[in-house]
């Protein structure tokens, strides 16, 4: 190619990679070249940028054949070291989905450790029950297995390599545990995932070296781009993409089971995708740094689709270690591995510098247009704000005496105790009141609970009732995200809903 030509080809590219005069850069590399030298002197040197990714991708499992038992055996259900594997249809293919759970560990082992497991060369244990038929008589089976024993074993992974993910943050009073890793209450932490400017999707966002076909870093070894992910939204930068690979040759570094405390299991995956350079627009796109990169700031204490948002952060203040939310710095921290990201986009380069790795136009390029749209439903769910009442309230220089004559006229059971703006301070029970006249205390401070659990108005109402009896208590709070008192929800109003 002349230093005067725009484009470059694929094929172009691979006659380079066979003789072994490729220019290839990592996607960090490719940055600081073009902020050195320009988008210009870029294009005219590199042939292509590697990208990569290491992370949790929940919507991972593998495609197994385990071959035929004698007497033979149409599989109905199936453990794979006491995880509950899906039988897709045929007699004894298998889909293992990296977050199901062990029936004896859960919470601590999964199915990604079942493919973790497999990809090393260990046995792992098969239990399998049928109905039996006339062709496939048997109805139990047990046995050891390791991937030299399967016909097939393929990675099949339904979404994975988003291009970015939400900080994650807890307003609420209560530690919560999600995808997004261990929340802790009150802003004191905040969580997220994604590699930024190394993403492969961040480096191409239009997609036009990408799609069917692609040939890719998976897991170690080489693998395919199969189509657009699930959930893949382009136009909010939240693409996803579907891929497949041999796990046979894929390595355990690079496929690793996890757990998450209180939500389950999960498969991290290395990704990495090899962009060719083709015109200086692409380039341009490869040069994308952490500090253009943002996302939201939302507040995963709202079980809800619609959460709250704090506003918008970069990748590169996420990566500092700390964020600012609400005026309070925080400390935030990722669930995905930048170090493993950089390996694998590294060593997706030194295939192509040896030559063992080969570029490939898609066959069909990935859609710019999809909409993801939520699930369609039938019956309405009931929120907090549904049911709330006005809070009957007091302030903590209040009597007991006159706190418990608002309990008789009011006709209720929970006085919300407030300060002078109507945010939440603590609360006190008709039984708070009782006991405290009887033992003749007088001030507020020696009977109110400070510790109060609290519900939001958008939160679903199921959660709320769930709180009330985990705590065994029988009324929650309904305050806004500065606490401030907007009403009650109680016991009672959840059962007269339900007599509904």
């Amino acid at each position: 190619m002349s230093n005067q030509a725009k484009t470059r080809t694929v094929e172009e590219i691979n006659q380079k990679i066979r003789k072994g005069d490729a220019q290839v850069l990592t996607a960090e590399e490719m940055k600081k070249l073009v902020e050195s030298s320009g988008v210009e002197v870029a294009f005219k040197e590199v042939d292509v940028v590697t990208t990569g990714t290491f992370g949790a991708m929940c919507s991972s499992g593998a495609v197994v054949n385990l071959g035929h038992s004698d007497p033979p055996i149409k599989i109905e259900k199936a453990w794979m070291n006491d995880v509950e594997v899906c039988h897709p249809g045929a007699a004894v293919d298998l889909f293992i989905g990296a977050t199901n759970m062990s029936e004896k560990l859960p919470f601590e082992y999964g199915g990604g450790h079942v493919i973790q497991d497999l990809v090393a060369g260990n046995e792992v244990e098969l239990r399998a029950t049928a109905y039996g038929t006339d062709c496939y008589p048997r109805t139990s089976v047990k046995t050891t297995l390791t991937k030299d024993d399967l016909n097939q074993f393929y990675l099949l992974n339904f979404r994975n390599c988003y291009q970015r993910y939400n900080c994650a943050v807890n307003s609420s009073d209560e530690i919560i545990y999600t995808y997004m890793s261990k929340l802790l209450p009150r802003f004191r932490n905040a969580t997220f995932s994604g590699a930024g400017e190394l993403n492969p999707l961040m480096n191409d966002p239009d997609y036009e070296t990408m799609g069917m076909g692609t040939r890719i870093f998976l897991g170690g070894a080489q693998g395919y781009i199969i189509g657009e992910g699930t959930q893949h939204s382009p136009k909010n930068l939240n693409g996803t993409l579907m891929v497949k690979g041999d796990a046979k040759k894929m390595s355990p570094e690079f496929l690793q089971g996890a757990a998450f405390t209180g939500y389950g299991t999960s498969l991290y995956v290395g990704l990495g995708v090899p962009i060719p350079i083709l015109n200086e627009g692409l380039a341009k796109k490869t040069a994308i740094q952490d500090s253009e990169i943002l996302t939201d700031i939302v507040d995963y204490s709202v079980p809800r689709r619609d959460r709250p948002k704090f506003g918008q952060v970069s990748y590169k203040e996420l990566k500092s270690g700390s964020i600012t939310v609400n005026g309070k710095k925080i400390r935030v921290s990722s669930l995905s591995s930048l170090k493993m990201a950089k390996k694998v986009s590294q060593t997706l380069k030194s295939w192509i510098d040896e030559g063992t790795f080969f570029l490939t136009s898609p066959v069909e390029r990935l859609p710019t247009k999809t909409i993801f749209k939520p699930m369609r439903q039938t019956e309405e769910i009931p929120f907090v704000v549904s049911v709330m009442h006005p809070a009957v309230t007091c302030t903590e220089d209040e009597e007991i005496q006159a706190i418990a004559k608002r309990i008789v006229t009011k006709s209720v059971n929970h006085i919300v105790v407030v300060d002078e703006a109507g945010k939440l301070l603590g609360i006190v029970t008709s039984w708070d009141i009782t006991r405290a006249m009887a033992e003749g205390k007088k001030a507020l401070a020696d009977i109110e609970t400070h510790n109060v659990f609290t519900a939001k108005p958008d939160e679903p109402l199921e959660i709320a009732s769930k709180r009330m009896a985990q705590h065994n208590i029988s009324a929650l709070p309904v305050i806004d995200i500065e606490k401030k008192v907007l009403g009650i929800v109680t016991s009672e109003d959840v059962s007269k809903l339900l007599g509904r």
